[in-house]
C-alpha cells in the first residue's frame, strides 16, 4: 500500500502509517530498529533499495530524508514538507516513508524525523553520500545510537579518514570498514595457523580506496610492524603481502572475486572474496549497535603513518642539495618516510670513497719536495 501525501505533517504522516497497516491487517509493529536515510535525489534510489535488502534480516521502519534545494530566493522562505509512506508489499518486510524537505524546514531535519521514530528501539542513520565530517555533532546523527557513513563515496576520502579520526565518537562507523571485514577474517586465520613473527607487511589495492587504508592501518595498530601502501589498478583491494620469520604469506585477488592465500610451506588454497553490494554491508552493520571498538583503534592509528608510494623522490643532480629529514632520506609528502635502499646507498657511496682514497696520491709530490732540496744540500 502506497499513500503520497503533499504539504503535510509528521503527525498526519503517523496517521496514515497507522491507517496502512490496518488495511494490510497487521495492526502490530514488528519493526526491531529505525533506519534514517540521509541522502539526495539522484541517491536516493540506491539508498532505499539496499536498505529494502537488508530489511529480510532486520525488519525496520525507513525514513529516507530528502533534502530539496529550492531554485529562487522567494522558494526557498516557503517551507513544505511532501511524504510518501508506503506499508505491506510496497515495503518488503518493513514500513518506509520517504520524506522530501523543501525551504527552511530542510534545515531542521531532526524536528520531522523525532515524531517519526520506534519508540523504545534504536537508531541508526545513514549518510550514503555527502557525510558530515563529524556526525555525532550533526543534527540527525545525535538521534542515533549508530551513524553510518562511508567515505568511499567523498572526493577526498584518504583525508576525511584523517579528519573522522580526531572527531570520533563510539557509535560512529564506516561501511569501508565493513567491505574489509572477510579480508581481516582471511589473514587472522591465516596467522592461526603459523607460529611465526611477522616483520613487514604491504597493503595493494586501487589508490582512492579508503578500505586499502583502514585495511593497512589495521595491520599496523594489530601487529605493530611497518605496513607499506602499494598502489594496483584495482578492482578495490588486490593483495595483502606479510614478511613473517617463517616465509611469506600472501593473499592475492586479482579479478574481486576468486583469492589465493599463500603460505610457506603449505599448498596454495582458493577462497571466496567477493565482493559485496551495499546492502549486504548494510546488513552487517545492523547485526550489532554497540560501538565498534576494532574500528576506532584502527581508525586512531593515523593514515598519515602509513609507507606510501604516491609520491617518488625527483633523480638527484650533482650540485643540488636537498631537504633531509631526521634519519637523513629525502623528504616526502608527510606520508612516509621511504628510506634508501642499501644497494643504491652503496652506489651513492662508492665515488665518496674513491675520492677519498685518491687523495692522499696526489698530495705525495709535495710531501716529498723538502726532502729532495736537503739532499742537494
Amino acid at each position: 500500500m502506497k499513500t503520497d501525501l503533499t504539504d503535510t505533517t509528521a503527525s498526519k504522516v503517523n496517521k496514515a502509517l497507522v491507517q496502512g497497516r490496518r488495511a494490510i491487517g497487521t495492526p502490530a509493529v514488528g519493526m526491531v530498529l529505525t533506519l534514517v536515510i540521509v541522502t539526495d535525489e539522484e541517491n536516493a534510489y540506491d539508498a532505499l533499495k539496499a536498505a529494502s535488502d537488508a530489511a529480510h534480516e532486520h525488519p525496520s521502519r525507513t525514513l529516507v530524508v530528502i533534502k530539496r534545494v529550492s531554485r529562487s530566493p522567494r522558494d526557498r522562505t516557503q517551507s513544505r514538507l511532501d511524504a510518501e509512506v508506503r506499508v505491506g508489499a510496497d515495503a518488503g518486510t518493513g514500513e518506509t516513508v520517504v520524506l522530501r524537505l523543501y525551504g527552511e524546514v530542510a534545515e531542521h531535519a531532526q524536528s520531522v524525523v523525532l515524531p517519526l521514530l520506534l519508540p523504545d528501539a534504536p537508531v541508526v542513520v545513514w549518510w550514503p553520500v555527502n557525510a558530515p565530517l563529524d556526525p555525532a555533532k550533526d543534527p540527525l546523527g545525535a538521534l542515533a545510537q549508530r551513524r553510518v557513513t562511508d567515505t568511499y563515496a567523498s572526493e577526498q576520502p584518504v583525508r576525511d579518514l584523517a579528519t573522522r579520526s580526531g572527531t570520533y565518537t563510539p557509535g560512529d562507523t564506516d561501511l569501508s570498514w565493513t567491505r574489509i571485514t572477510p579480508w581481516r577474517s582471511m589473514l587472522a586465520a591465516a596467522l592461526d595457523q603459523v607460529a611465526c613473527e611477522v616483520r613487514a607487511v604491504e597493503v595493494e589495492g586501487e589508490e582512492f580506496n579508503p578500505s586499502c587504508e583502514l585495511l593497512a592501518m589495521w595491520l599496523a595498530d594489530r601487529l605493530d610492524v611497518p605496513v607499506k601502501r602499494s598502489l594496483s589498478s584495482g578492482p578495490g583491494l588486490t593483495a595483502v603481502r606479510m614478511d613473517t620469520s617463517c616465509g611469506p604469506i600472501k593473499l592475492d585477488r586479482a579479478d574481486g572475486s576468486l583469492a589465493t592465500l599463500s603460505i610457506e610451506g603449505q599448498p596454495d588454497r582458493a577462497v571466496a572474496l567477493k565482493r559485496r553490494e551495499t546492502a549486504e554491508l548494510m546488513a552487517e552493520e545492523l547485526r550489532r549497535l554497540d560501538p565498534d571498538d576494532t574500528y576506532a583503534s584502527a581508525l586512531r592509528y593515523g593514515v598519515d603513518r602509513l609507507k606510501s608510494p604516491l609520491s617518488a623522490p625527483a633523480p638527484r643532480v650533482p650540485g643540488d642539495s636537498v631537504a633531509k629529514g631526521e634519519r637523513g632520506e629525502p623528504k616526502s609528502d608527510g606520508r612516509a618516510r621511504l628510506a634508501l635502499p642499501a644497494p643504491v646507498e652503496a652506489a651513492a657511496k662508492a665515488p665518496a670513497a674513491q675520492a677519498t682514497a685518491e687523495e692522499p696520491v696526489r698530495q705525495e709530490p709535495p710531501a716529498l719536495e723538502p726532502v729532495r732540496k736537503a739532499t742537494t744540500k
